[in-house]
């Protein structure tokens, strides 16, 4: 059953109403954190029972961005807009609204290819190309923008007339650049570069190689607006963010084969295999999957061939849940996993490691 939440948005729509929510508030109706491929199935299960979509697409928008709910029918007239900005999200549906009835959902033509999620990693995932930057005109004096940048700890500034104008950027280089050949630098404009640019819905990794090259690029949204800037810094936690679960996940892996090889043969894996399962020959640790690791593990005369006097049964059950956990990893979902979660495979690989290390220094 859809949570009340969504029941209620469903009647506002009903009644000719557009409501709008936040991905994150979307999420937490189900008691969400993230948008893991489990989540993502109930949620759209649940809107196409109830003859809904998302505008933008909840599962490709930024977690804190805007999206507006509206009938399956009318979703096919906005594939043609422009997604990034709310003010135009608004005026489409204003715009739908005074057309007149809806027809009913049933005859919707709109197939099952407008609850699909773009698959690629777009910059306007990204936090920081949603959050409109500080900027500084280019007739303010030097001491604004160098103030700014020591306020806020910015090593630059878009140099702005109106948030569609950009007419350069500013930053501790070009500034250092312009001192030491002796130039006068009173003014923002005496001492600015050209900016770099991007779309709201370009590749992340279009952002990376203009970033590797300039240090920063501006992100430009669907309305014309600057919405954003993204650094080094923000693609460094982008990736971390990607990648660092990834790396706990195989610092694991590593850990248990290593522990299974040292105390069992290839008679006691072959018995640890899915019995349903006729195509695959294990030969060694690395034919056997994680599940398979846990099935192994949790028979008690195979606990005790580890020597290790820990709790089997705790033991156990993190590493089912690790199992879990590299599950919802390895379906690339676009959000961080779960805090909780990340914590449990930082704590756990230590875990490993330091058994490791212990068992090595044994004489």
């Amino acid at each position: 059953m859809p949570p009340a939440q969504l029941g209620e948005v469903s009647e506002k729509v009903k009644s000719g109403q557009f409501p709008d929510a936040t991905v994150r508030t979307l999420l937490s109706w189900y008691d969400a954190y993230r948008r893991s491929w489990r989540n993502v199935k109930r949620i759209r299960g649940d809107l196409d029972a109830l003859g809904l979509v998302t505008f933008p697409d909840f599962e490709g928008e930024y977690i804190d961005g805007i999206i507006i709910f509206k009938p399956k029918q009318i979703a096919a007239l906005d594939s043609s807009s422009s997604s990034g900005t709310c003010q135009g999200e608004r005026t489409a549906a204003v715009n739908i609204a005074e057309a007149g009835p809806l027809v009913d959902a049933g005859t919707s033509p709109v197939g099952p290819a407008a609850q699909l999620a773009d698959p690629a990693h777009r910059i306007s995932r990204l936090g920081s190309a949603n959050k409109p930057p500080v900027s500084v005109s280019p007739d303010a004096k030097l001491e604004e923008a160098v103030t700014l940048m020591l306020r806020y700890e910015y090593s630059q500034l878009p140099v702005m007339q109106s948030p569609r104008d950009v007419k350069g950027i500013i930053s501790w280089n070009s500034l250092g650049a312009r001192l030491a050949l002796g130039r006068p630098c009173e003014h923002v404009r005496d001492c600015m570069d050209k900016h770099q640019e991007i779309s709201l819905a370009a590749s992340l990794f279009d952002a990376v190689q203009i970033i590797a090259e300039h240090d920063c690029v501006l992100v430009r949204a669907a309305d014309n607006t600057i919405c954003g800037i993204v650094t080094g810094y923000d693609i460094s936690l982008q990736f971390q963010q990607l990648a660092e679960p990834f790396l706990l996940l195989g610092d694991i892996e590593n850990h248990v084969r290593y522990l299974i090889t040292a105390h069992f043969g290839v008679a006691d894996l072959q018995l640890a295999k899915d019995s349903t399962d006729n195509e695959r020959t294990i030969e060694d640790v690395s034919d056997l999957t994680f599940g398979e690791y846990v099935r192994l593990l949790q028979r008690e005369e195979n606990w005790s061939k580890l020597g290790m006097r820990l709790c089997g049964k705790t033991f156990i059950k993190w590493l089912d849940k690790v199992r879990q956990i590299r599950n919802d990893v390895m379906h690339f979902d676009p959000d961080p996993i779960e805090p909780e979660d990340l914590k449990l495979l930082k704590e756990f690989a230590r875990l490993l490691d330091r058994w490791q290390q212990l068992s090595s220094t044994k004489t």
